[in-house]
């Protein structure tokens, strides 16, 4: 018997749960051909989305994510859809479920560190938001053991509905490409090998400061010809960037590049000596395994779930511990054997992570929510 899942799209144009979605929604595309979907996007985001077959449709939602608005729009858009499972792509449900309803909950880093949000209101949503879903929906999907250790431990819930699937990484960066078009791309975008690469928005758990503090401590313990290229738009905070390294005296070292498109990603990672990822936390840490399967040697941190996924393929430092990151990027700017071994170890730690393989596992999920809907609905009615 097909069902109707409905899966909540709005957030497709988002770096991170935009890439979640847009190849959660492919992978299924791929693997389901019995079930109809209803895509709930947002009216800007229609053009986004991947051609799909007929058994998939878009229902437009006006209503903006993370609003008290969508609370009410939501759930009335969901009872007029009559759907049979709801999937939230991050972490609020509407205020009613007229049916069984799946959540991914990337992370809680808006609870881990809510210094980093506008105001003390925005902490008390995302505490209250994800509080009650995992209350009120059906399954969970975290995004790596660390989320789902952060969310009991937080919550003091336990984790009997919460389900580990992994992020996956586009195939994009697994096939080899000529040198000549990494040279297109960097000539294209002004960049001089030899570099190292930091790929990132300007948020705090970013960690960018410490990473060019670390950067230029690097350079006085053991000089090497590089510069440091940063990738990721950060209008609002550069000027704060550019100061820093005026102050350490390496202004001409660091490179801006701001955002590029999603296809000069392979030839900027192929391309680098050195990829650096030192962030306080991370629901999974996608850059990183990007960066592996690309073949670059990554130093990345020793917390959150960047040591899951990894410790043993990665550098490993203290994001906090700036002279153990420089030591780090000295050791390996300095020991080519040593990068060229972390390079290997990346790789194949990068086969590990599959969108297809995230999509099977999500569908195996929607399939336990709903014959776990069904027991619950025929159990209301025995009582009644």
């Amino acid at each position: 018997m097909p069902y109707t899942i409905g899966i909540d799209v709005r957030k497709i144009d988002d770096f991170g749960i935009g890439t979640y979605i847009s190849h959660l929604v492919s992978g299924l595309a791929e693997i389901d051909q019995e079930n109809r979907y209803v895509l709930i996007a947002a009216p800007q985001s229609r053009d986004q989305l991947p051609d799909l077959p007929d058994n998939f449709r878009v229902a437009v939602e006006r209503s903006p994510v993370y609003s008290l608005r969508e609370l009410a729009a939501l759930s009335w858009r969901l009872y007029r859809l009559k759907l049979d499972l709801y999937h939230s792509t991050h972490y609020v449900l509407p205020a009613a479920l007229p049916c069984p309803a799946v959540a991914t909950i990337h992370d809680i880093i808006h609870l881990l560190y809510p210094d980093f949000l506008p105001n003390r209101l925005a902490f008390l949503y995302a505490q209250r938001m994800i509080r009650s879903t995992l209350t009120r929906g059906e399954r969970i999907i975290a995004v790596s053991r660390n989320t789902k250790e952060d969310l009991q431990d937080y919550f003091q819930v336990s984790g009997e509905k919460i389900e580990v699937i992994y992020n996956g990484v586009d195939d994009i960066f697994r096939h080899d490409i000529p040198a000549g078009h990494v040279d297109d791309w960097l000539e294209r975008l002004a960049i001089s090998k030899p570099y190292l690469l930091f790929v990132g928005n300007p948020k705090p758990h970013k960690n960018l400061d410490n990473v060019i503090k670390a950067f230029a401590r690097a350079l006085e313990l053991k000089t090497f010809d590089a510069q440091l290229v940063c990738v990721g738009a950060r209008k609002p905070s550069e000027f704060k960037i550019l100061q820093r390294a005026s102050q350490l005296g390496i202004s001409d070292r660091i490179q801006l590049v701001g955002h590029v498109a999603t296809e000069a990603l392979p030839a900027l990672y192929r391309g680098a000596s050195l990829f650096l990822y030192p962030t306080l936390y991370e629901g999974f840490g996608l850059p990183v395994i990007e960066a592996m399967a690309c073949g670059t040697a990554v130093i990345t941190s020793n917390t959150s779930a960047l040591k899951e996924i990894s410790e043993g393929y990665a550098h490993l430092v203290d994001p906090l511990n700036v002279e153990k990151m420089a030591l780090a990027i000295s050791h390996c700017m300095s020991d080519t054997a040593y990068r060229q071994q972390l390079a290997e170890r990346g790789r194949k730690r990068a086969r590990d992570f599959r969108w297809h393989r995230a999509a099977q596992q999500t569908l195996a999920v929607y399939q336990r929510a709903l014959r776990s809907g069904q027991r619950a609905t025929c159990e209301e009615r025995g009582a009644a």
